[in-house]
Order: structure tokens, then sequence, then C-alpha cells
């Protein structure tokens, strides 16, 4: 068995060992999500907490961890009876991000319980984690269905399996702890709200600190086995101070005026549901017990406050997470506890080095999120997208960058066709989940049964294989896999023109604010998004696909305009990043989204000849294509529908590409009308 590297070894992250700390303490409060940069060591502290947790008394021989005091009635294990019980020490189980829904809930062997009505289960990692720790690296990666699992089993305290009418559930009750690098993407608002706390990590600018990092990290690789020793003495008084919270737990009092200033926090900061308002409650009681304390001080609600509420202030997910201080001692303040020390001093023993426990400290608020472009917008409202005004002038001279205006609820556009991507919410593709469309032969292990198809299978053969009683008998070849026809996520692939003829402030504004539609739309269907710009003399890549839609945002923001418009070097720069893509993931197919008013002045002697051939490249490939017109003004010269005759897709204006606009029907990403398409290129 590996050494794991030791808790109390971990350097710095006090708020995110506090976390940590907390939930050993009281596993009520709903585990932990820690968002940060990558190398910032959260997998070494999540792994490393398993270490501190007691042991477990279970049922001797039961795969569902069952407690001998009070076991599952419907433990498929069960009834257990008198049965002995055992401990064992605290599992931590790693959900991988690839993991099969079978892996994640069990599953059943389908034909011993069509052939002898038995319920032959083997359990999944629900199961294995019961009573334990679930650990999920790169949580916000995971995909949607297994996020299902996940939100039914944290909501429900069980895990449900059902197979054609055979049902099995057992108690799956589990500290959800997952780590996200932010800039690959956000997660579902449904399972952020999973998480009890939140922690934002940073590798620290101290460089003496860095020194020591990498002195501790080096000793760990070296000699494990010593290096585990050396820290075990702080690892046995922090493992007996987590039991000593836990028995002190029970004995908090937490009254009605700390449960006033509770739910006034959570009123003033508009968060929503209840959940926040029992998160912080809970994390409040536990930051009393590991103090040593049997009362909840206003300085607990704060630092609880600090812990449970900044990811659950997210109305978008170009809004980033975190509190506002000054708001936060004010309210406190208002309703009674009283202006919290600006200093508390510690009241645990040691103070988060080598010689104590990491006690956090309750110190402040965890670092805002910061995208690659430097800091997101703290206020969880939209911000103010009003449009600056225009300066004097146009043409080649770079323009500084435009606020957009307010993002819209935009048409759905879908690639045309089945699809075999990863699963999402966009375009119509072949899945394991979503409506049954018809049966095949399966290749592998059998993973949703049709079952008409497999009695259709096996009813011939009874009297041949001596059929004498009512079961059917059911050979392997005779089961049938279900084929499924669901939804999947995309690349979106956005080509920007900011040059000089889209410069015009007002018109500017409003294409920032109708990709920023676009973006949103992404995220909720679960795309990839990518982001060409082109303008002057040139185009550039200024977002490689990425599961981030706030990362692309960010750079929107940012886009100056100005000069020519070089509209066949932003189609072949996309074109060149389809390429790439499609090598390295060739089952996401991609849509083309093309944000221009169609001229082409610059990149060449001909530029409109120049552009026309690059877009017929994106058509011969079978790219799927929306050209969104910002084309403005009484006199319209149609240029951006050319250019989606060219690519061989459709064009839509701003005022169309709004989903309650009256002007425009509900639109598909699909080709153009063949007929109209020849003539166009014999032409």
């Amino acid at each position: 068995m590996s050494t794991r590297y030791p808790f109390t070894a971990v350097v710095g992250m006090d708020d995110l060992r506090l976390a940590l700390l907390l939930n050993a303490v009281s596993p009520a409060v709903g585990g932990v999500l820690v968002r940060g940069e990558k190398g910032t060591a959260k997998s070494t502290a999540v792994r490393a907490l398993a270490e501190l947790l007691p042991e477990v008394p279970v049922v001797a021989g039961c795969r569902f961890s069952c407690d001998p005091d009070s076991p599952d009635l419907g433990c498929p294990d069960g009834p257990h009876g008198n049965a002995p019980g055992t401990a064992r020490p605290a599992r931590m189980v790693e959900l991988p991000v690839g993991a099969s829904e079978d892996r994640l809930v069990g599953a059943l062997d389908i034909e011993k319980a069509l052939a002898d009505g038995v319920k032959a289960f083997e359990p999944g990692l629900l199961a294995a984690a019961h009573r334990g720790i679930l650990y999920v690296d790169e949580v916000n990666l995971l995909s949607d269905h297994l996020i299902d699992h996940l939100l039914d089993a944290a909501a429900m305290g069980a895990s449900h399996v059902e197979r054609e009418g055979v049902s099995v559930r057992h108690a799956a009750r589990f500290l959800l702890v997952g780590t996200m690098n932010p800039e690959e993407g956000e997660l579902r608002p449904q399972l952020l709200d999973r998480f009890g706390l939140t922690v934002e990590v940073a590798a620290s600018r101290d460089p003496e600190q860095r020194v020591e990092v990498v002195r501790r990290r080096l000793a760990f690789e070296d000699d494990p086995a010593a290096f585990a020793a050396r820290w075990a003495g702080e690892e046995s008084a922090l493992r007996e101070r987590i039991v000593a919270a836990r028995t002190l737990l029970p004995r908090v009092a937490l009254g009605d005026a700390v449960l006033l200033q509770i739910a006034a926090t959570c009123a003033a900061f508009e968060v929503d549901g209840m959940r926040a308002d029992i998160v912080m409650a809970r994390a409040a009681t536990a930051l009393a017990a590991w103090a040593g304390r049997t009362e909840v001080t206003a300085e607990d609600v704060r630092q609880a406050a600090l812990l449970a509420l900044p990811h659950r202030r997210r109305r978008s997910p170009f809004d980033a997470p975190g509190l506002d201080e000054d708001k936060l001692d004010e309210t406190l303040e208002q309703f009674g506890g009283g202006a919290p020390d600006d200093d508390p001093e510690p009241e645990g023993p040691g103070d988060g080095g080598p010689g104590g426990g990491p006690d956090g400290g309750g110190g402040g608020v965890p670092p805002q999120g910061e995208g690659p472009e430097g800091p997101a917008p703290e206020s969880a409202e939209v911000p103010d997208r009003a449009p600056a005004p225009a300066p004097q002038g146009s043409g080649a001279g770079e323009r500084a960058a435009v606020k957009a205006a307010e993002p819209f609820r935009t048409k759905v556009l879908s690639v045309p066709g089945l699809g075999e991507g990863a699963a999402g919410r966009r375009s119509r593709a072949r899945t394991e989940h979503g409506r049954t469309t018809g049966s095949t032969r399966p290749r592998g292990a059998l993973t949703k049964l049709h079952l008409a198809a497999t009695v259709q299978a096996a009813a011939p053969h009874q009297r041949a294989r001596g059929r004498s009683g009512p079961g059917l008998v059911v050979r392997r070849d005779d089961l049938r896999q279900a084929t499924r026809e669901g939804r999947e996520g995309n690349l979106v692939l956005f080509a920007v023109d900011a040059s000089g003829s889209m410069a015009a402030r007002q018109r500017m504004s409003a294409v920032k604010g109708a990709v920023l539609s676009l973006l949103l739309d992404a995220y909720q269907r679960r795309d990839k998004v990518g982001l060409v710009t082109f303008r002057d003399r040139d185009a550039e890549v200024a977002l490689p696909p990425t599961s981030s839609v706030d990362a692309a945002a960010a750079r929107l923001e940012k886009l100056p305009t100005g000069g020519r418009t070089p509209l066949s070097a932003g189609l072949l720069k996309a074109h060149d990043v389809l390429r790439v893509e499609r090598l390295r993931d060739p089952s996401r197919r991609p849509l083309l989204v093309v944000v221009t008013d169609g001229r082409a002045t610059g990149g060449g002697a001909d530029p409109v000849a120049l552009a026309a051939r690059a877009a017929r490249l994106h058509a011969a490939e079978g790219t799927a294509s929306v050209v969104v017109d910002c084309e403005t003004g009484p006199v319209r010269l149609g240029l951006a529908g050319t250019l989606a005759r060219e690519l061989g897709g459709t064009a839509v204006t701003l005022d169309e590409l709004r989903a309650d606009s009256i002007a425009g029907l509900v639109r598909d990403v699909q080709a153009a009308d063949r007929t109209t398409q020849t003539a166009w290129r014999a032409a």
C-alpha cells in the first residue's frame, strides 16, 4: 500500500484545510468543492484527509457497510439481525471522470434476473463510498448522466438501480469532495449547490513558502515512509482533536440569535433556497466544536458564510464566486452579533504549521476567481453593459473595447444528422441515455437491455432448450442491447469580425451581446467553445477550444476593433482550429458561428474571392455553420447571406437570433436548400 502525503505537512492553504476538517468533524456539513489552478496540491490535501478519519464500525461481510447498531433494513445483503460487527478504516473512493454508469451505481446480472429471477447485484462506487468519502477529481468534467446519479444519491442518501423491472436500493451517504480548475469550465448549478462548502486555492507568491513546499515534496518523494514517520506525531494529535470535536459536537448550542444572524446573512446575499441556511448552521456548529467551545459565536457565523455562500451567489457562468466582506460584517452587526474581531485569536492548539493542527484561523474570504484576463466581475448581477460614447473617426485605427449589450435567450442552433459525441444538450446523437430507437447485439458488456427484443430472440428456441417450467430459458446470444437517441455537446467555434466596419460602438456592443448570449447557451448545452477573431491584416485564435465559457466571455469583453476586414484569414484560421480538434476529438462535431456583416476588404488582391474560397473549404468538409448577420441600416447588401451560401449553412440576423423574436422562425443549422446551393455554385 502506497504512503500518502501527511495532511499536517501541507504548507499554507488554511481555508482548504479548515473546510476539510469541518467535514471530518461533522459530515452533515455536506462536503467541499475545491476550486483552483493546476498544481496547487488540491488532490494531495483531499487524499490525506482520509488517513485522519476515525475507523468505521460495519457489519462483518456486508458489502454495503451497514452500521451494526442500526443496519439498513433494505440492504441487499440483509437482513443482518444480530450479525457481528467489526471496524475498518474510513474509505476514500475516487470516481474517475470517464467512469461508466454501471461502475458508479453498480450492475445487475440481467441474464440471471431474467432466467432465474435472482437479483445478482454487483455494488458500484456509491456503495463503496457509503459512510466514507467520495472524491471526484476534475468534477466539472464529469458526464451529465453521472452527475445526475450523484445528485440523486446526495439528495436521498440512497442509490436506486433499475433494470427492466428489476430494482435494487442501498444506502449511499458519503462526504462528497470535488476538485476543479475553473479554466476548464464550470459546474451545473444543481451540483454546485450540493457541495456544502467551497474554497478557492492558489499557489503562494511568497518565495519562502514556495521553497518550503518544494523542500517537503522532494523529501517525501525521496523516502515516503521516513517522511510520514516524521509527521506521525502531528497526524496523531490532529486525529485525536477530530475525535474530541465529534464528541463535543452534540453539546454545541445554536441559539436563536445566531440562527437569526444566519438567516439574515443568507437573505442579504440573496442565495437561492434554504440549503445555504442549513449548511451555515452546521458549519458554524462544527467550527465551535473544533475550537473546543459549546457556544456558537458571530465569528463562527462569519467564517461559515465565507465558506458556504460564495458558490451559491452565482447567477450566470460569467459571475465569479465571492462575498463582499464589508456587507457581511454590516449584516452581522445589524442583527446583534457586533462587528467581528479584525484579528481573532486562535482558540485551538497550533497554528497550522509543523507544530500543530491546521486551525485555518477563519482568516478571510477565499481568493476571488480569476480568469486568463484577470479578475472576473465580483457582483452576482449582470454588469452594466450600456455602450460607451463612440470616438470620432473610423477605418484602420484601433478602437478600445466596448461593453457588451445585455445577453438574451437565443434560438436553438444544432448540427444536422446523428452524432456520437460527448453527452450534452445541443444536437441529436446516439447515446446511452434517451429514448429507445431500436436494438442490437451487445458488443462487450450489456448495459441497456431491450427486453422485447431479447424475448423475441429467445422465444423460438424454448422447446429445443428443454423448457419445462414457467421461466424463460435465456442464453447469452439472446440478449439485445437497446439503442438510444439523446443529445450531444458540440464544439461551437466563434469567428468574430472585429474590423473597422464593425467598430461603431452601438453596433459592436450589440454584436458582443449576441456572442455572449450564444456563449451562455453553449454553457447550458454542455458545449466546448473556441474564439477566433479577425481584423486589420490577420486573424488570431483568441481562445483555443475549451469548456470554460467564462474564459471566452473574458476574451470577448476585451476585444478591440478597427482596421480592414480579412474575412478569408478568419475563415482559414477557423478551418485550422477545426482540423486540429477533429484529430483530438473526432467524435465531437463542430458548429461554426461566423459573426460578421459579410464585408471582405483585406487579406489579398481579391479579398471577396479569397473569402469565398475559404468558405467552400468548410462546406466541402461538411462543417455545420451559421452566419450571424450584423449588417444594419436601411440599405442592406446581403453579403452575410452570400457567405452563408458559400459555407453551405444559413444566415440569421441579430433580431432573428433571439428566441422571442417574432421575425424569426425556429431554426436548426442545416444545409441550405440543395437546389439553391447547386444553382449558386454552378453560377
